[in-house]
C-alpha cells in the first residue's frame, strides 16, 4: 500500500512533464529536493551565481554535480557526464536537476546560455528515450 505521506509530498511534480527542462519559476528549490528524495531520484543541484564565463559555469556544474576529474568542462564533455555513464551504471530512477542562478553575463551571453539549455534538453530527450524521467529547472542571475 502506498504512503500517503508520501503521495502528499510528490505532488509538487505531478504536472511536471518527465522529461522536461523549464525555468523554476513557483518551484522552491527546497521542495523539488524533497520530491526528488520521495521518488527515490538522483538531485543535482549547481550554484552558478558566481560564474562569469563559460569557462566558470562549466568548472561550477562539474564541481558540484561530483563529475569525474577527466570531466573536459565543455558542452560535449557536460551532456556525455550527464548520459553515458550514467546509463552503462545500471537503472536510473530518474533526476531533478536545478541550474540556480545561470549567469547574464557579457562573457556568458544568451547564446551560450541557450547553449547550455540545449544540453540539458539533449540529456532530457536522452533519458526519455530510455524511459526515465529527467527534470530540468533553471534560474537566471
Amino acid at each position: 500500500m502506498d504512503n500517503p505521506l508520501r503521495q502528499v509530498q510528490d505532488t509538487s511534480l505531478r504536472f511536471v512533464r518527465p522529461n522536461i527542462v523549464q525555468a523554476i519559476r513557483a518551484y522552491r528549490l527546497e521542495d523539488l529536493r524533497t520530491a526528488a528524495q520521495n521518488l527515490g531520484q538522483h538531485f543535482l543541484y549547481a550554484n552558478l551565481a558566481h560564474a562569469l564565463s563559460k569557462a566558470d559555469v562549466l568548472e561550477l556544474i562539474g564541481m558540484q554535480f561530483y563529475f569525474p576529474s577527466h570531466y573536459g568542462k565543455n558542452f560535449d564533455a557536460l551532456f556525455d557526464c550527464l548520459t553515458d555513464p550514467l546509463h552503462k551504471s545500471g537503472p536510473q530512477p530518474g533526476f531533478v536537476v536545478v541550474l540556480d542562478q545561470i549567469p547574464t553575463a557579457m562573457k556568458f551571453d544568451r547564446e551560450a546560455r541557450e547553449q547550455l539549455l540545449d544540453v540539458f534538453r539533449d540529456a532530457a530527450e536522452y533519458w526519455a528515450e530510455r524511459k526515465v524521467p529527467f527534470r530540468c529547472f533553471y534560474s537566471f542571475l
